[in-house]
């Protein structure tokens, strides 16, 4: 598979496992009104993911000529290794807390991708990103009201944010550390280097978490954890969750709806 392809499939990646995560609140969020809220954002992402996954599909196909490959084969029938999502977006739920504070890091992250990438000269992922910004925005906002709803309420959400901080910051710098796909995304003129959002998106999150009165977090590079979702080190948590996702593909191949 040629590295751009990987680079669409990345962005398919983050979008299908953190909307996957997301749908597992479905029927248990805090409120009826939050727990239709965050469904949305599910069906938002796993809506990106299948524009990503057929643009990579055709590329794929274009670029290697033999079976054809589809959106279904990208989803349901890669092992854990060939998925080039961020270890951030396949943690566990955890509590109300956790979820949000994920939520407010990728989408954070994604509305400055999105940005840089409706510059792509690659005319159809340029496309797909311009459709999918507008949702984003909605996305960072959902999540940034729910930060600051947590960190500056009670004793007690406060406490839990800030087991969230100490959960997930470890995987923060992932988000900014290029992998061989993103170089060649860069060279070609389809995509950039991610360490170019780095220091907005410090910002950004620090703003909320200052109105949140929660602790800052810093820019400054960190050892990199051992994982790398980029490259197909992942967690122990995506065995699991792909085994939930793809059991039926797998357990009835070629099935369709």
């Amino acid at each position: 598979m040629d590295l751009f392809s990987n680079y669409i499939i990345h962005q398919a990646d983050n979008a299908l496992i953190l909307g996957h995560r997301n749908s597992e609140w479905t029927g248990h969020g805090p409120i009826l009104e939050q727990d239709i809220a965050l469904s949305n954002i599910a069906l938002d992402l796993i809506g990106q993911a299948r524009n990503f996954y057929q643009l990579a599909a055709s590329r794929i196909n274009e670029v290697e000529p033999g079976e054809m490959i589809t959106e279904d084969d990208l989803a349901y029938l890669r092992d854990g290794n060939e998925f080039r999502n961020f270890i951030l977006v396949e943690q566990p739920n955890g509590d109300w807390a956790k979820t949000i504070l994920r939520q407010f890091y990728f989408s954070s992250f994604q509305l400055l991708q999105f940005r840089e990438l409706l510059k792509s000269e690659n005319a159809d992922l340029a496309a797909i990103c311009e459709k999918s910004i507008k949702e984003t925005r909605y996305h960072v906002k959902w999540s940034s009201e729910w930060v600051i709803r947590l960190g500056d309420g009670t004793s007690e959400s406060h406490l839990r944010m800030i087991h969230a901080q100490q959960d997930l910051n470890p995987f923060i710098e992932e988000l900014f550390v290029p992998a061989d796909f993103d170089y060649e995304a860069e060279s070609s003129g389809g995509g950039f280097l991610p360490e170019k959002l780095k220091d907005e998106w410090f910002q950004r999150v620090n703003d909320i978490f200052e109105t949140a009165t929660l602790p800052m977090i810093s820019s400054e590079k960190k050892a990199m954890h051992i994982l790398s979702g980029k490259n197909g080190v992942h967690s122990e948590h995506l065995g699991f969750l792909l085994a939930e996702m793809q059991f039926l593909q797998r357990a009835y191949p070629g099935c369709a709806w």
